[in-house]
């Protein structure tokens, strides 16, 4: 049947294509493609006459995929000027002449000699010209004219994918688009129905339907849940010549997965969960953890737990893990065991993202019922802070209290609890602790330029139960006292030159002070006052903590006076103010006229004839005092090795005389002398004390006579009592022994020996800091105790 249809396309090709054809350039070059006869007659009534001739065609057909033995037959070119005689020659240019088509140049016949594939080359351009052999001259102008190459169904529909990805929501309507499949032919859509493709479903069905036109693919079932099945597999046939038999076929799967909506509430799989926590756990314990289960995925399975208000939401927490969508229970507030045993709880899970389309199923929470149970333990005290933060003056007097520390026992037993400083946080041994009311007191002088905080660590134990501890940090903050006095900031090296002006500046001094006020530092500069007025010098105050030092007169002589002495007085403005004297060295050198120091040798200071009367004189008065101060130094030394360690008998206090041996205890009477004691009469004159050095020099008060009272005891109390009343006495403390016992003390025995049917333990922790010889007694009273009982 293609042979023919072939066949009869060849026959009406060779039969109409001079006498149908039409020229492509009518407008442009109509003279190339018609020749016009005119003949015009001697009489003016003669109508013009125009002859058409056969050098004129449009286009040639020709089928694709020719499978014959011979060459495909395309066409003749043919003109009138062609008498048969062979003188004319036909050529043929353009697209694929003389490779795809060939032509008799004597005949004018055009034969395809290959096969043609209208998908690779749906049209052929080609020119044709008729020449004279003889002459070479062109009959006809070069014409232009088509091969037109007709399609046939040889190309089945291709799909764009050979295997397409989509999704759609679970629950979806029917009808709803998933994706739209795309199959294309490469044969001549407007020839015939080869391209026409129509669409249908293979595997898939009853699930999903296509659209046989568009290729849409879409849902055929309603409520499809994700939770029952997930993946789809759906093949499509893609058919052209409209679906008819005999069409050529092209197939693509489509992978279909089913997306998660929200449609299903979370669920516990429990209805009550257990637990039980210790009264002394942490606050943020985990108590355990809860799970409610959801079918959906991603965030529409994403929940939230919550405490609903009632019994233990102030107490307990929920926290979700968003890992692994479980509630997590802890601790809110310390529990008490005493106070509250079982805890019941209602926990809320609920889904953070619902769908608005899906709640009519139902609430999307669930509810589930903890109970929480309380186990009592013996609880280590608790302090009153977290932390404890003290301060004080640095001239806080050994042994005063500075601050303290509280605790007490939670348990209802309500154990006695001593108090005892971590001496790793206390090296030196600064501070000490009241074992029983936790008061910290000093033990050494305190510098806050040495040291300005201490952070030290005390720890409350239960009398009853050692194990049962606790500790917190105690932070002591030393507050300033303006106790330094200014002084040079460094060594200055100062220099005049010899031709200096009054008025220059020759040094700018600085100080520093240890001290570090509140208000900040704040220094005047003045000239000492036995010097008040110096010829040569002159101290100006900047008001910035800084002092120039200013020449006076006009030129200095290295040989008169090679070195000057500028003694400064220095003070601060803090409470007490504090001044010092520093002294300013300044020597005399020769300069240039831009003052650059060039000389300060020693030769300057001697000259040839020897040293200067003044200069002698102040070597001997420096001999002089120095040897007075040496006299003076060695009267005072003898006279105080030969005065007794007590001068006087109203001073009946006695110095501590520290030994590098045990002593003799109370049998030993000879570090000091008791005669005072035994006979008051023998005392002398009130006298300064010679333990210390008194700073200031004060009136002595005399008191009355006491030769006539012969009672110790009366003696004792009436000069307490004076000493206390005494308002020119210095502010410090000494240690008076006395031999005289006195009555009964209500405290009775103070013995050790008989400490050990006492109620309270004592501390002989620092037996064991005494060394090897106090070992075995460390070993008999050993034990942890508080610093100070």
């Amino acid at each position: 049947m293609r042979t023919h249809y072939c066949l009869s396309l060849f026959i009406w090709t060779y039969m109409f294509h001079i006498v149908d054809a039409i020229p492509l350039e009518e407008k442009a070059n109509s003279d190339l493609l018609n020749t016009r006869a005119v003949d015009l007659t001697k009489d003016d009534n003669k109508m013009l006459h125009r002859t058409k001739r056969g050098w004129m065609w449009n286009q040639f057909f020709l089928l694709e995929e020719y499978t014959g033995t011979d060459t495909q037959y395309v066409g003749k070119l043919h003109t009138d000027q062609d008498k048969g005689d062979g003188n004319l020659k036909y050529i043929l240019t353009g697209d694929g002449a003389g490779s795809l088509f060939v032509i008799d140049e004597n005949t004018g016949d055009i034969h395809a000699a290959k096969k043609l594939d209208r998908e690779e080359k749906s049209l052929y351009i080609l020119r044709a010209k008729a020449i004279d052999r003889k002459t070479g001259r062109q009959v006809e102008p070069e014409s232009e004219f088509i091969i037109k190459i007709h399609d046939i169904n040889d190309n089945e529909p291709k799909f764009t994918k050979d295997l397409y990805t989509a999704s759609v929501p679970e629950m979806s309507g029917v009808g709803t688009s998933v994706i739209r499949v795309t199959a294309t032919d490469a044969d001549d859509a407007n020839y015939g129905n080869s391209a026409k493709v129509v669409y249908s479903i293979l595997q898939g069905q009853p699930y999903f339907s296509v659209d046989p036109e568009s290729g849409i693919i879409k849902t055929a079932l309603p409520d499809m849940s994700r939770e029952n099945r997930e993946q789809y597999q759906v093949v499509i046939q893609a058919k052209d010549m409209g679906g008819q038999m005999g069409g050529l076929s092209g197939t693509t799967t489509v992978n279909i997965t089913l997306t998660d909506v929200n449609n299903n509430p979370p669920r516990f799989p429990q209805s009550t969960y257990q637990f039980h926590s210790p009264e002394s756990v942490p606050l943020g314990t985990h108590l355990g953890r809860i799970k409610a289960n959801d079918p959906d995925v991603g965030e529409n399975a994403e929940m939230e737990y919550s405490i609903a208000e009632g019994d233990g939401a102030d107490m307990f927490d929920v926290i979700t893990d968003k890992d692994t969508q479980e509630g997590i229970i802890t601790v809110k507030q310390n529990l008490d065991f005493e106070n509250k045993m079982l805890y019941t709880l209602r926990v809320d899970a609920s889904n953070t993202h619902p769908d608005p389309r899906f709640l009519h199923l139902g609430p999307f929470k669930d509810t589930a019922v903890v109970k929480i149970s309380v186990e009592d333990i013996d609880e280590p005290p608790v302090f009153s802070k977290l932390y404890y933060l003290i301060e004080v003056d640095e001239d806080v007097k050994e042994g005063s209290i500075i601050g303290q520390v509280t605790a007490y026992d939670p348990d209802a037993m309500n154990n006695l609890i001593k108090y005892s400083i971590d001496r790793h946080t206390d090296m030196d041994r600064i501070f000490s602790i009241h074992s029983e009311n936790g008061s910290i007191f000093t033990l050494k002088p305190l510098d806050r330029e040495s040291s300005p905080w201490h952070n030290i660590t005390i720890t409350a134990t239960e009398i009853n139960n050692s194990k049962q501890s606790s500790h917190i940090p105690v932070f002591i903050r030393i507050l300033d006292i303006n106790d330094h006095a200014p002084e040079f900031a460094m060594y200055y090296e100062t220099f005049v030159c010899e031709n200096a002006k009054p008025g220059q500046l020759i040094q700018t001094v600085s100080v520093m002070d240890k001290d570090d006020p509140p208000r900040g530092h704040k220094f005047f500069f003045e000239p000492v006052p036995e010097f008040p007025l110096n010829p040569n010098f002159t101290i100006v105050d900047n008001k910035d903590n800084t002092a120039g030092i200013m020449t006076r007169k006009d030129g200095y002589s290295r040989n008169k006076m090679s070195t000057y002495l500028l003694p400064i007085l220095i003070f601060d403005n803090d409470y007490p103010i504090q001044s010092s004297t520093s002294t300013l060295t300044i020597r005399v050198c020769a300069c240039d006229n831009q003052g650059n120091m060039q000389s300060c040798n020693a030769e300057a200071l001697v000259l040839s004839a020897g040293l200067s009367t003044g200069a002698l004189i102040a070597i001997l008065l420096c001999v002089v005092i120095l040897l007075v101060l040496v006299v003076l130094f060695a009267a005072l030394k003898r006279q105080r090795k030969k005065e007794p360690l007590i001068i006087s008998k109203d001073d009946v206090r006695d110095n501590i005389v520290t030994y590098n041996d045990e002593g003799g205890g109370e049998e030993d009477t000879q570090a000091f002398d008791i005669g005072t004691l035994r006979n008051p009469e023998a005392r002398e004159d009130s006298k300064l004390r010679r333990d210390v050095m008194p700073e200031t020099i004060f009136q002595i008060r005399r008191t009355v006579p006491l030769w006539e009272n012969i009672d110790v005891q009366d003696f004792i109390h009436r000069r307490l009592k004076e000493n206390d009343s005494d308002p020119s006495a210095p502010p410090y403390d000494s240690l008076a022994t006395y031999a005289y016992e006195g009555n009964d003390s209500i405290a009775e025995s103070l013995s050790s020996l008989e400490s050990l049917t006492a109620d309270c333990n004592q501390d002989y922790d620092y037996l064991s800091d005494w060394g090897p010889r106090f070992k075995k007694l460390a070993d008999m009273y050993g034990g942890d105790d508080s610093d100070r009982d």
